[in-house]
């Protein structure tokens, strides 16, 4: 992209048109990554991968279309946030930085781990908050909605979450040094999590429940679970938050083995009810 050209050479555009920029940018990623998830899941393998979906029920095309426009909402609202934490970077209030010889590359890599982490417990705090009963209608309802979540879902933000979720950029450029490619690497690693956590199939093996990593990664079955359930599992990468808090749903590891085990002549008859409304959303 020019825009990230003009960005790595310190040529920076105005806030307008690096607003315009990012946005595009993202919308260009998120209909790549979430547009492969749909065709691979919902096209292509949609009866093939039947036993893996972890509610066996597909989304409605008004769901898909009411997903898609609050990604494309959340979008331009990440582009903002991340247009006014560049332009906060011109005037020295963030710790983002344009020569990787500055700090070097061990550095560049390790800022990635230590993001990621970062966003990890961000995301924990903020959207366990976000289930207050004094605050879910104003932040977190919209994501809720999609009580069996397509890959579209991913972004689908009310505009106040969407601001939440914009501002790690912000937060991670105020609290340590980071280059915008390496804030472009984490991005692509968050984006694609989130989207195979939203897709609705479960992709790990089996053993995963009965090895270490158990405590370590969340899956599909596990976020999907928290679609449906609206209590619990607030995680978004790993599993250390949630096991410390003790906020792991019960029903995570016996629905993750359920999935797991099915043979490809089964189907899955759990899904829920076509409409289920959060207790607080009343």
């Amino acid at each position: 992209m020019a825009f990230m050209d003009d960005l790595l050479t310190r040529r920076f555009p105005g806030f307008v048109e690096l607003t315009a920029g990012t946005t595009v940018d993202l919308v260009i990623r998120y209909a790549l990554l979430a547009g492969l998830g749909w065709v691979l899941c919902y096209v292509l393998f949609k009866r093939r991968w039947l036993h893996r979906k972890v509610i066996s029920r597909f989304p409605r095309w008004p769901e898909i279309r009411r997903e898609l426009a609050y990604s494309l909402l959340s979008m331009v609202i990440f582009g903002l946030v991340g247009a006014g934490t560049v332009m906060a970077s011109r005037h020295g209030w963030t710790h983002l930085y344009w020569r990787i010889g500055q700090h070097g590359w061990g550095w560049f890599w390790l800022s990635i781990v230590c993001v990621i982490f970062l966003h990890d417990a961000y995301f924990y705090w903020t959207h366990r908050m976000m289930h207050h009963r004094r605050l879910y209608k104003l932040f977190h309802r919209v994501h809720h909605l999609s009580t069996n979540p397509s890959p579209w879902a991913s972004y689908a933000f009310s505009p106040l979450e969407a601001v939440v979720q914009a501002s790690i950029f912000p937060l991670a450029a105020a609290i340590m040094p980071i280059h915008p490619l390496a804030f472009l690497i984490f991005m692509f690693w968050q984006i694609t999590f989130n989207i195979l956590g939203h897709t609705g199939y479960e992709f790990h093996p089996a053993g995963l429940m009965k090895s270490r990593l158990r405590w370590v990664l969340n899956t599909p079955t596990y976020h999907v679970l928290h679609h449906e359930k609206f209590q619990g599992n607030y995680g978004l990468y790993f599993n250390l938050w949630d096991w410390l808090m003790g906020t792991n749903h019960p029903d995570s590891e016996a629905r993750f083995q359920e999935v797991t085990t099915r043979s490809p002549a089964e189907r899955a008859e759990n899904a829920p009810p076509a409409t289920i409304e959060h207790p607080y959303a009343k």
